[in-house]
């Protein structure tokens, strides 16, 4: 992939990754087949003694077992993932395999949102990519078992499938439960805190007017949210990026019927890990490899259920990464194509009422699957890991009830295509990404007002200085993958504005929105500020026009001055010369091409 050259960027280079020695894939024994294809370069003979006295110290009991037994890692991200780890590997162990566990690293976004540790989540996508290929290919593992819970974690473990290639499953670690709070005396939820926080700066926090008990301070309601918007493990339980990702990802046939709307601490998600060892076993017996599975029907499908489940616009960023070191043809325009034919029919958080654990109780994703399949919405021919194809997986789940609320029927959907727009023009000629719902219009025209780091955004909200009054678009830029660094995500500026019911703003970045954002919000503007991209040199006042039925992103602002404006335009100095962040930020590609940071013009 070659930054210099916009055109070659958009051609899907076939990526080339070591070629380790292993068994043929029709080796057998007496009829079975040898699964130990990776692992017995180093199990058999004496040719690496080092490496035998080293697995018989960690664990393998006998040379049978050393001789004979396949290997498989087992990828814990983190935090309670850790102990479903321990149940997959006691599971892998009965069916005979040898089970080694270890885990990557893992950052939670709600821990790390407003601050600058949000700089660090988008790059771990890579470091978890970059981790699990190292054990897998390291170790020679004959297969690979991933368990992620957040939303970089996912496409980190399937982008280091489809390097490996080795038989593989992901495990969603699965959804946390609802919150609730007793002095606003509803459902609350993570997105709940930070929508609060603007609703306490400007002064509107209260508790309902529903006729009972008003006498609570806003500190009180904000401690009350604070102790209760999480119950306990799981990742967010709104269609935000995590369950975006999962969703997507069953729906490719990478993951087991049902993981991604098993909730965290359920029965089903222990069951869940038993079973994986099982259909590892499948994979490893038949051969299926990922990107066997990663094609680029599977991807159409991953756009298809975030689409009509109205996902994050993170998922773009990470379905394009993983698309690329797949080698699959993916681009916005996928994913445009798709939103038009394809309706929003999800009544879940952020821009409805349920979470994931009410879908769960109604039948979970694999109903709404058999209803788009039957639409002949969503390919249900793709192979899956079980052995079987995505149709067989779900034709005795239960359909969805005639009376449940969340999703709607596809004869009334909540918005009649997608919710998520791809946008161009003179403020993004390489793209940006749109998340609207339709609920706040297709069409929002205003005041440009400039800010250079989400932190200016946020003092002046902190302060009341963002007003109610006139249309205004507020552009926060040098946000991007390479300025930032790490393209932080900015719901602590977007969920205040809706706190405070600021109905009369828009939000713009080169940075990334979190699944949670709603309202009228594009991010992933390419080119980004810090690379010199016409946002850079946005002024305030300048009337900015949104306008998602002919999917263009404008300032009102002729070439010749935005030419004259960029000839007096410097990059600014890099915040950051060393460490992580600043490896990310001199490898990084561009959003509209994944962020990736192994795409390289040789």
């Amino acid at each position: 992939m070659d930054p210099a050259n916009p055109r070659k960027q958009d051609e899907t280079e076939e990526p080339r990754f070591l070629d380790f020695p292993h068994l043929p894939d029709d080796a057998s024994h007496n009829g079975q087949p040898l699964l130990n294809k990776y692992s017995s370069t180093i199990t058999k003979g004496h040719a690496f003694p080092g490496a035998q006295a080293m697995l018989y110290a960690a664990g393998v009991p006998d040379q049978e077992s050393m001789r004979t037994s396949p290997h498989v890692g087992i990828a814990s991200v983190c935090m309670h993932l850790l102990e479903l780890g321990k149940i997959v590997k006691a599971a892998v162990q009965k069916q005979n395999m040898l089970a080694w566990q270890y885990n990557t690293i893992g950052v939670s976004d709600a821990i790390t949102m407003g601050g600058e540790g949000m700089r660090f989540s988008l790059q771990s996508r890579e470091i978890i990519a970059d981790s699990i290929e190292t054990v897998t290919c390291a170790q020679h593992h004959d297969a690979c078992i991933t368990i992620p819970g957040c939303d970089k974690n996912m496409p980190g473990c399937i982008m280091a499938m489809a390097r490996h290639n080795r038989p593989s499953i992901m495990i969603y670690g699965g959804s946390i439960a609802v919150g609730h709070s007793k002095l606003l005396r509803k459902p609350i939820n993570i997105a709940t805190c930070y929508e609060a926080a603007g609703a306490y700066i400007y002064d509107t926090l209260s508790q309902p007017d529903d006729g009972g008990d008003k006498s609570k301070t806003k500190d009180e309601i904000m401690d009350d949210i604070e102790h209760n918007a999480c119950p306990g493990a799981g990742a967010c339980g709104g269609m935000y990026t995590a369950n975006t990702m999962a969703t997507a990802i069953e729906s490719m046939g990478l993951m087991l019927p049902g993981s991604s709307s098993n909730p965290a601490t359920s029965p089903s998600k222990m069951r869940e890990c038993a079973k994986a060892a099982e259909a590892i076993k499948t994979c490893m017996e038949r051969n299926i490899k990922p990107r066997d599975l990663l094609t680029k029907r599977s991807f159409e499908n991953a756009m298809v259920v975030t689409m009509a489940l109205g996902g994050s616009t993170n998922g773009v960023v990470h379905f394009l990464a993983m698309a690329a070191t797949a080698g699959v043809a993916l681009s916005l325009d996928d994913f445009q194509r798709v939103s038009d034919k394809v309706p929003f029919i999800a009544n879940l958080a952020p821009s409805g009422k349920y979470f994931m654990a009410d879908l769960y109780e109604i039948g979970g994703v694999p109903s709404v699957q058999k209803l788009l399949i039957a639409a002949g919405l969503l390919d249900g021919d793709i192979p899956t890991v079980t052995g079987k194809t995505l149709a067989q997986n779900v034709e005795a789940w239960p359909s969805l009830p005639q009376d449940q609320a969340i999703i709607h029927p596809l004869s009334s959907p909540i918005k009649s295509t997608g919710h998520l727009q791809i946008l161009r023009g003179n403020l993004a000629p390489g793209g940006a990404v749109a998340k609207i719902t339709g609920k706040e219009g297709t069409k929002f025209v205003g005041k440009a007002r400039v800010f250079d780091k989400e932190n200016q955004l946020d003092a002046a909200l902190n302060a009341g200085q963002i007003q109610r009054g006139e249309n205004l678009v507020l552009i926060v830029r040098y946000e991007g993958p390479k300025g930032g660094p790490g393209m932080p995500e900015q719901l602590k500026a977007s969920a205040a504005l809706m706190g405070a019911k600021l109905t009369n703003v828009a939000l713009i970045t080169d940075g990334r929105y979190s699944g949670a954002s709603h309202g009228f919000i594009v991010g992933h503007v390419v080119p980004e500020a810090a690379v010199g991209g016409p946002i850079a040199v946005v002024m305030d006042g300048d009337v900015v026009t949104i306008d998602a039925e002919k999917n263009s992103l404008s300032m009102d602002v002729s070439e010749e001055e935005v030419q004259r404006r960029m000839m007096g335009w410097k990059a600014p100095k890099r915040t950051v010369t060393r460490g992580v962040l600043a490896k990310y930020a001199a490898l990084v590609s561009d959003a509209s091409h994944g962020a990736l940071t192994d795409a390289f013009g040789w």
